[in-house]
This record gives structure tokens, sequence and C-alpha cells, in this order.
């Protein structure tokens, strides 16, 4: 229905009132119903000229600019697809902007954002685009100088929050925010600008470099600070800022949209070398090509077939499928120097079942716990840890558990305790109190099976919570806004370690795809930890030795950063571990391996291995930097042994993954039948069974069973043989 003229002239005058040019429009084509509307875009409409235009119109539109007092307005389009990312990116920024705004939804599903700017504002801008059938679409863009947009309310257009006769005044910081976010979400980046990387035939340095080279370490050095990650992107901010962000890096093309960067131009992407030679060496790229060489650059190696794990003293990586079964974590894989080792010798000697595995989850959680909030990679990775045990009734998970709680008791950090998950708004609630926790949860069985059962994905889900909280250790993390709450509250760098236990049998029966792909269970260290140890005479958890004492109360006493230090419990300024050369070395190579195996993943669409392979280098990385920090607390230096035992370890835990995959995953309730008929032989003695004991297993029909038979041989998966029994011999079947 046409909206009544009277209304709509009352809107009118009312904005112009509020010093705003309106104008009449022509809804359809989206421009003002007037011949020539340019002198509007220098002065306003007299109150005759409004009376006159609106007496019979439908729709109205307002120029923006100077002559509105500076007005802006953000136009989301594709639906507001990026509106949600934008207004996240927005908030954890600063919190309360977005409240400020006049926000309205337009027809087509999108949303207008508007306000007024202290400072002149530039003319129409496209801030992010998308590849849409190979033609970037632009899905956000400002209407600025000499711009306009049809408003409510104009039919189809509805006002959500705010008044335009009551835009807000933005300062140009608070301007920079909108718009940088906006930017941030830009995925149609131009190519990176060509820098000369020499003609030597031997190899060229820049080449080189632009394939391998560190540009984050190039970065840091100058002064550049890594904010976050969000999807694919990489948030960075400019020297000299304090807040914010001024460039992405992804796919190693570092695009820079601030005005203020210098040497770099805004809206302009570089690749490494070109990051590399302006910002080391001012622009000379012959000179900065001759210091690679020297740094040993230049010379690419062909590594063919050559099997890098050589260089990492991983064992030979064999099939890659999950076709072989990796078995249980190798012992000496939970050998890690000091706190955790102290720990687990204290555990071990004091537990009634004594268990490596278990003292070694244990262990691990309390040095993540400890060093929460108080150290990063170069990188920004922090050192929360999600450990899950697969321990059955009786095998001593407990014991464990008491240690840690006993630890953080004698440094008076029994707040931080937390145990069983009542919801995942009691997690975040637990961080508001306490933004570093040590949760040691024994029903985690349940959390699991959330995965499969939340099928509407709800935020508030305990899984969700928990991957989010995750990802967001480096971060702002804001709480979900309760009734009459009227101001948001966050918590930085949050920090949530956690050790929980799960018994096996429910393990594996609620593995699927979903939880193998939705990102939870590729951040997990799963951890069977097999057979009950052989019981003792126990001892008391109370009794700590000195040694996990003195370093516990170290860690809880150690306050890196000087900025704001009567603030650093509130805003931790965590220290930089570094990376000796070597081990960078080994990280690179390893991230290299990875990233092989996830290209092949990719290629043939398996999603379970494309999930499992994007995480094990970073999975590698946390847990390399957790054996600095146990080593040596007061000075932790990522070493090469570091580095061997955290790619080592993350190697097994991804193969297990995907072996659990293969074994475990069914497509249909038909294909989860043949799964299990392959693991009862898998788990026989000799790998082969006899057709009536199976059948017993099996606990299907006779045509069932013959189905599933005919098809597991067909694929090859098994083959049929003959098992000698004290009579004649027995039909059976083993794997091929």
């Amino acid at each position: 229905m046409a909206q009544p003229a009277n209304n709509l002239l009352a809107t009118a005058l009312a904005y112009l009132e509020a010093d705003l040019s309106v104008l009449p429009a022509v809804a359809a084509e989206k421009r003002p119903a007037l011949r020539s509307w340019k002198p509007y875009q220098q002065r306003l409409p007299t109150e005759d000229e409004v009376r006159a235009w609106f007496a019979d119109t439908e729709a109205l539109c307002l120029v923006t600019g100077a002559v509105s007092g500076h007005l802006e307005m953000l136009d989301f389009d594709g639906g507001g697809a990026l509106y949600a990312p934008w207004t996240e990116l927005v908030a954890g920024e600063m919190p309360g902007l977005l409240d400020r705004l006049v926000i309205e939804r337009s027809p087509s599903g999108g949303c207008h954002v508007a306000y007024r700017c202290e400072e002149p504002i530039p003319g129409n801008q496209k801030l992010a685009q998308r590849l849409v059938d190979g033609k970037p679409v632009t899905l956000i863009e400002t209407r600025g100088e000499g711009g306009l947009f049809l408003c409510d309310p104009t039919p189809g257009y509805r006002l959500q929050q705010g008044l335009f006769t009551d835009l807000p005044a933005l300062l140009a910081a608070e301007r920079d925010v909108l718009i940088n976010a906006a930017r941030a979400l830009n995925e149609v980046v131009p190519e990176p600008e060509v820098a000369p990387v020499g003609s030597d035939p031997c190899g060229r340095p820049g080449d080189e470099f632009n394939e391998r080279g560190d540009m984050r370490a190039v970065l840091t050095r100058h002064g550049w600070t890594y904010v976050k990650t969000v999807g694919d992107n990489e948030y960075w901010r400019r020297p000299g800022k304090d807040r914010g962000w001024s460039a992405t890096l992804k796919d190693r093309v570092f695009y820079v949209f601030s005005k203020n960067a210098a040497p770099f131009k805004d809206e302009t992407a570089y690749g490494p070398f070109s990051v590399y030679g302006l910002l080391e060496h001012g622009g000379d790229f012959e000179a900065a090509a001759g210091a690679l060489r020297v740094e040993g650059y230049g010379s690419e190696p062909d590594t063919g077939d050559v099997d890098l794990s050589g260089i990492l003293g991983l064992p030979d990586p064999g099939p890659q499928d999950g076709s072989q079964d990796p078995g249980p974590v190798p012992e000496h894989l939970f050998d890690v120097p000091g706190l955790v080792r102290t720990v687990m010798d204290f555990t071990l000697a004091r537990a009634p079942y004594p268990n490596v595995a278990l003292a070694f989850c244990g262990a691990m959680a309390l040095q993540s716990y400890l060093a929460g909030r108080k150290v990063c990679t170069p990188g920004d990775l922090r050192p929360n840890l999600y450990l899950l045990a697969l321990a059955g009734s009786g095998t001593g998970k407990d014991f464990p558990r008491k240690v840690n709680s006993r630890v953080l008791f004698e440094i008076g950090h029994a707040g931080a305790l937390g145990d069983k998950f009542a919801s995942g708004e009691g997690i975040q609630d637990a961080l508001v109190r306490s933004p570093a926790m040590l949760f040691q949860n024994d029903e985690m069985d349940g959390v699991l099976r959330q995965i499969n059962t939340d099928r509407e994905n709800r935020r508030e889900s305990i899984p969700n919570i928990l991957l989010t909280l995750y990802t967001a250790a480096s971060d702002i993390y804001p709480i979900r806004v309760k009734a009459g709450q009227k101001e948001t509250i966050t918590v930085d760098q949050p920090h949530l370690t956690l050790f929980g236990t799960a018994t096996p049998q429910y393990f594996y029966e609620s593995l699927s795809v979903r939880m193998l792909t939705n990102g939870f269970f590729a951040r997990l260290i799963v951890i069977d930890v097999g057979c009950r140890g052989q019981g003792q005479t126990p001892g008391s958890a109370r009794h700590l030795p000195d040694a996990i004492l003195e370093t516990a109360r170290w860690w809880a006493d150690f306050r890196p950063g000087t900025h704001r230090a009567n603030l650093l419990d509130l805003h931790p300024e965590p220290k930089v571990v570094p990376v000796e050369p070597d081990a960078l070395q080994a990280i690179e190579v390893f991230q290299r391996m990875t990233e092989t195996e996830y290209d092949r993943a990719e290629g043939v669409k398996d999603e379970v291995g494309r999930t499992a392979w994007s995480r094990t280098c970073e999975n590698a990385k946390k847990l390399a930097l957790l054996y600095a920090c146990s080593e040596n607390h007061e000075d932790p230096v990522i070493g090469l042994p570091a580095v061997e035992w955290a790619a080592a370890f993350a190697m097994h835990q991804t193969r297990r993954q995907l072996y659990l995959a293969q074994v475990y995953v069914a497509e249909n309730p038909f294909h989860a039948e043949c799964l299990k008929f392959t693991r009862k032989l898998r788990e026989a003695p000799d790998g082969q069974m006899a057709r009536r004991d199976l059948m017993r297993a099996m606990r299907c029909k006779a045509a069932d069973f013959d189905q599933i038979v005919g098809t597991l041989i067909e694929q090859g998966d098994i083959v049929p043989v003959d098992i000698p029994t004290r009579t004649k011999p027995a039909r059976g079947y083993r794997l091929a």
C-alpha cells in the first residue's frame, strides 16, 4: 500500500527541520523525482519546495554529504550478507558504538546504517566485494559526498533503530572503526604490487621469499601488530595506532586499506617480497634481494618425492587416508621436560592406579592454565588447550584432577576451577568471574552428543561456546546480553583450559561427519588412556612438592607487559615466546607437509581430511609453546626439540582422527553395518572370524548379513577363508 502523502510530507518536513536535504524520489529507479537535483547537493530545499514536492509523492530520499551535516550511509547489499560479521567486528573493537547508529532495513533484505561525521567525508566508496560467478559483486559501499539514498517511510524501508531526525555525530576515530571493519571483510583483493625480484638463473631470492618468507615477522619488527583472525583473514594494525585494523593478510597477500600506513599505499595489495623490500630496505629491492641471498634464499630446493618428515625426525608418513591405525600415543610422546614431567612423576607416585596417559593429560592441562593470558607465540597463538582422555570406570581418572585442584588452591586460584558444564551460558558467566578457567569435566560424553543433536547450531550451546572461546583466546569476547542489562560485558583474551574425560564406547558411538567437520573435534587432543594401571598404595594429593608449588606460584605472580600496569589483569599483554631459527625452519617444513595433505584432501572432496589437516600445524605450534613454558618457565624459548615433539604429537592426533573417521563414521545405516563388520574382523586376534561367530556379533538377519558380506567382498574389503576346527573347516572371512 502506498504511503499516505500527508504522512510522507510530515516526515519530509521533519527531516528538513533536522537540516537534512530531503527530496522526492522514484522508488523503482532509486533516484530523485526531479529534473535536476544538483542544487540540493549544495543547499537545503525550502519549506515551500518540500510542501510542493510531497503533495503527491510516494517516496523520498536524503542527500548525503556536507549539505546534510556530513551525513554518510553504509549500504549493505546482497541481502545483508556481511552485516552480521561487520557488527561483530565493530562491537569487538568499540563496544556501544553500534547502539548509537541509525539502522534501517531495505526492501532487498539489506541494511542502511546512517550517521553524521564531525569532519568532511569523501564521495561514494566500494568497501567490500565478493566474487559471484567469477565477477565482483559489491556487498558494502558508502553513500558519501554528492550521494543519496531512499529511506523510511518510503514503502519497503523500515527503521529498526534510531531516527534520521536524531543522527549521531561521529568522531573521525569512530567513523574509522565502521569503515575499516567493512574494508576488512573485502574478499576481492587487487593483484599484489609487483616488486623486482632479480634475474639470477640459479633462483631469485624474491621468488623464494614470496613462497616461504616470514612476512609476519617483518611486519612485527616494524611495529605492525597482529590483532585477530576471522575466517581466512588476519587483521593487522599499523604502527602508531592503538585500536582498529589497517590491513588484512590472507593467502600471503597483505592488503592495506589505511591512508596512514606509509610506506604502503591505501587499497593496495602487497606480496611478501614487496613487504620485505619496502620495510627492511626502504624500497631498494636490489638491496633486498642481496640481503635475502645472504640469508639462504634464491636456490629453491627441488624436493620432488623427498620425505620432508626426516627433517623433523618424524616416522615415515605412510598412508594418509586413515587406512592404518596409528595405535595409542607412543609413551615417549608423554615426556615433556620441566613442570609437566614433575607433575606427572608426582601423580604416578601417588595415584591408586597410576596411568601415564592420564597423568600427562592432567599435567598438560595444569601448564596450559598457568600460562593462560601470560604468553603467546610470535603469531599470537595462545596456550589454551582442550584435552579429552578416553577412560572407562576405575582407571584412576580422578587423581590427576585432584592434583590440579590442589595446586590452584595453594596458589589462591581455586575460583578458576570448574567441573561440570551446566550450560553454555554458565561457561560465559564463569569467565566473567575469572577470565582464565580450568574446567575438569567428567561428563564430556553429553557435550559430544550435543554436536550431533544440535541441528540448529545454537550459538549458546556448550560445543559452540567452547569452539568460540578456543578461537577467541587472543581476542575480545562479548558475553550475551541478559535481560535488564544496559551495557555489553566483554572478556579480554579469555582463556579456557579443558581437561575432560569420556567413556571410549560412547565417544566412538558419537563419531559422525558432523562431529569431525564442525571444527571443535579438530581442536581436541584426544588420548585413549588404555587399561587401568597396576594398583599401589595411594598417597595424598595435598602434600605437593616444593618444585611444583614454586613454579605454579611464579606463574600466578607473573605479570608481563608494562602498559597500563594497573589493568594487566583485565587487559593482559602476553609475553611473546621467541622461536629459534632451526625451530622456525622445522615449523615451516611441517606446515608444508600438512598443507600438501590438506590439498590432497581438498582435491578428492574429503571434508573430514580437510578439516583435520587444516588444524594440524596450528595444534603443533600451540603444543610447542607449552613445551617451552614447561621446560623453562622464567625464560621460555621454542627450540627444535619442542617443535619435533609437538609435530610428532600433532601428526599422531591427525592420523588417529582420520583412522577413526574411516572405521566409525558412516554415510547411512547400511554403511554403518558394513563398518561394524570390518571392525569385528579388525578386533579379532588373527584378523579373521568364522561366519557363525560374526553373525552372533552382528545381531542381524541372515539376509541382511549376506547383503553386507556380498557388498564387502565386491568392494574388495574382505575375502572368504576356511577356518580350521576340530572337525571340518568352517566358513569365515578376513580383511583383504
